[in-house]
């Protein structure tokens, strides 16, 4: 079994900072990728930023600069930076991770129970 739990979520205002991370637990072989999605009210979810075990990054085009994932690996944790929010961050976020577990080494995913952030003056 692996357990994805998210936390940082909140309300802030415009042009404030919020940092959001998700450790992942259980058995756990290993971690290929790493990333954060979000969804707004109405809208389908979308990709705010992947990580892969090998470093690459990949960010929506709408964030870059604002938006910096990372990870630790030793703690199997993703981190989200998010500067400058804006009214249309606000979403719910979820973290993601595909994960092989000892069970069978098949890769997964696995998703976080999503964290609410909400920008507004």
């Amino acid at each position: 079994q692996v357990q994805l739990v998210e936390s940082g979520g909140g309300l802030v205002q415009p042009g404030d900072s919020l940092r959001l991370s998700c450790a992942a637990s259980g058995s756990i072989f290993s971690i290929q990728a790493m990333g954060w999605y979000r969804q707004a009210p109405g809208k389908q979810r979308e990709l705010v930023a992947i990580t892969t075990a090998d470093g690459g990054t990949n960010y929506a085009d709408s964030l870059k600069g604002r938006f910096t994932i990372s990870r630790d690996n030793t703690k199997n944790t993703v981190y989200l930076q998010m500067d400058s929010l804006k009214p249309e961050d606000t979403a719910v976020y979820y973290c993601y991770h595909r994960i092989l577990t000892y069970r069978d080494y098949a890769p997964r995913d696995y998703w976080g129970q999503g964290t609410q952030v909400t920008v507004s003056s």
